[in-house]
């Protein structure tokens, strides 16, 4: 072995030195940091952790979970902003031409070295679009209390907010922004160790900002327990304000903090360095012959064109028409064919992106073939989504509303959007920007349904449809979230004591803290009291009627 500052001789003389080793694909793309994590990243990084963990309710939605995001939000924002304001020693590294690193100090382009506008500006419209989606989508618990579309507005918000860091474009660079931020959580450690380490050089001010904390902490501590000796409505809202400390407590804080804390400092991480997800989806190596795919799209056209033919029939004709050639009712032959019309609107999708992708584009008469072929299908395809939305409506009125019939509608218009997207796309013959809005649209559809406020929406159908046939179902009903308390409210009695009977038990049972404030069970509260629901109207047979 050579002494250090020696370059070793070749082992075989006359022989070049062996080459260094060739970076792997995921070295060239995301080489991370060069430099160490900045210490406001850290704090607000910290500080976001804590508020979440005192703030969010596991247990149900509420105000907490804005609170949380908000904070995680901020300190995100702060990652952004020391990378635009880093110095030589911080600057994150990105590839080159070639994919290799760059060198550590060197701006991506003569703008960044201008300072912070130009970061701000590379975050991007699609950026700050999934970011605001976030948190509006985590926002929706403090509006609506249907634990479900909280759930599932949760789960969309975990997707929007890998998109607002790892801002990927194409059908690949989406679905790699769903890993690379889990993933950074654990690249981001020896990142924040060595923001850690260099954060010791100013030790002074770091136990001066300690000492400041813990200060404070005594003096809110001493004097808020005199001001609560002294009056006891104070005692009450401080009471109302502070949690119960418990074992169970420290236990779910740290838990939380803990697991906000490692997704915030991957998230940091990926907007410091944020990877190089473009050219992930280059064009197909081989195309298709022109006979190969025009030939059985032709014949798909055909047979959407006849179905497309029997419906207008149905449409024009009525439930008379439906009567005197399928032997059914009206509602049975919605029922009937629902689900599969759902299945032929996501089995044409796949079926437009194959022949986009593989149809031969090199002549004036494939463009005019792709144009024509597959805007038609696309076009009778949203015939079908009419179809189905229309048979939909039928069941509804027959059998009721219920969750999973409105989440399917909603399923469907979203599908109609995606065929309208894929029109113009056809029209351009460029649709690099489609799988971004097909994403875009479904977080809209969405916030839509929360707008709509799904639970009321499905009592109020249910209560007009008993208003019109004397028919309704009391125990699905009562089985509905605090938002459905006002529609509810119109039945007379006895049917409004059976259907709040339970919704006024849970309201009873669990007071809200301000962790769990919620608007809509705050409006079912003040209704309640204001027209009590009965106990001896809580039992009520089988409530179907």
């Amino acid at each position: 072995m050579a002494p250090p500052g020696v370059v070793a001789a070749p082992p075989y003389p006359g022989y070049p030195p062996p080459l260094p080793p060739r970076p792997s694909v995921w070295s060239r793309r995301w080489p991370g940091p060069v430099g160490p994590a900045h210490r406001a990243v850290l704090a607000t990084v910290a500080g976001a952790a804590v508020v979440s963990a005192v703030s969010i309710p596991l247990t149900r939605a509420g105000v907490g979970w804005l609170v949380a995001v908000v904070a995680g939000t901020v300190a995100l924002g702060t990652a952004v902003w020391s990378a635009s304001h880093s110095g030589p020693g911080t600057a994150r590294s990105r590839p080159d031409a070639t994919g290799a690193p760059g060198r550590a100090g060197e701006p991506d382009t003569p703008g960044e070295a201008g300072g912070g506008r130009s970061r701000w500006r590379r975050v991007g419209a699609t950026r700050l679009f999934w970011a605001a989606a976030t948190v509006a989508l985590v926002g929706a618990g403090t509006i609506r209390a249907a634990g479900w579309l909280f759930v599932l507005c949760l789960l969309t918000a975990g997707v929007t907010a890998c998109l607002a860091t790892a801002d990927g474009r194409s059908v690949r660079g989406l679905l790699l922004s769903g890993l690379i931020p889990p993933a950074a959580v654990f690249r981001s450690l020896p990142w924040a160790a060595r923001g850690l380490r260099a954060g010791g050089r100013v030790g002074a001010s770091a136990w001066r900002g300690v000492l400041t904390a813990a200060v404070s902490i005594v003096l809110l501590i001493v004097f808020g327990s005199l001001f609560a000796s002294a009056d006891g409505v104070f005692a009450d809202l401080v009471g109302d304000l502070l949690p119960e400390l418990s074992g169970a407590t420290v236990v779910r804080w740290i838990f939380v903090g803990g697991l906000v804390g490692a997704g915030l400092l991957g998230g940091a991480y990926v907007l410091v360095a944020p990877p190089e997800l473009g050219g992930l989806d280059g064009p197909a190596r081989r195309r298709l012959r022109r006979a190969e795919w025009a030939v059985p799209v032709a014949l798909l056209d055909l047979l959407f064109a006849a179905f497309v033919l029997v419906q207008l029939t149905v449409l024009f004709g009525g439930s008379a028409h439906v009567l005197r050639t399928s032997g059914l009712t009206y509602a049975e032959y919605a029922r009937s064919g629902f689900w599969q019309l759902l299945a032929v609107s996501a089995l044409t999708l796949l079926v437009l992106a194959a022949a986009a992708r593989w149809a031969p584009r090199a002549h004036r008469a494939d463009r005019l073939l792709v144009r024509l072929l597959l805007g038609g299908l696309a076009l009778l395809s949203l015939v079908v989504v009419a179809s189905a939305l229309y048979r939909m409506n039928v069941y509804a009125q027959a059998y009721g509303a219920t969750r999973l019939r409105l989440l399917v509608a909603a399923c469907e218009i979203w599908l109609g959007l995606v065929f309208v997207l894929v029109l113009v796309a056809g029209v351009r013959l460029r649709g690099a920007w489609v799988p971004r809005l097909v994403l875009g649209t479904a977080v809209l559809v969405l916030l839509g349904l929360v707008a709509l406020n799904p639970d009321r929406l499905i009592a109020d159908r249910n209560v007009d449809r008993y208003a019109e046939t004397g028919r309704i179902d009391l125990r699905y009903l009562s089985g509905l979230s605090a938002d459905a308390a006002p529609a509810i409210d119109r039945l007379p009695e006895p049917d409004r004591g059976c259907a709040l009977g339970y919704i006024a038990y849970q309201l009873d049972r669990r007071p809200d803290d301000w962790r769990e404030y919620n608007l809509g069970r705050e409006r079912a509260r003040r209704l309640i009291e204001a027209r009590p629901v009965r106990p001896d109207r809580y039992l009520c047979g089988e409530g179907t009627r």
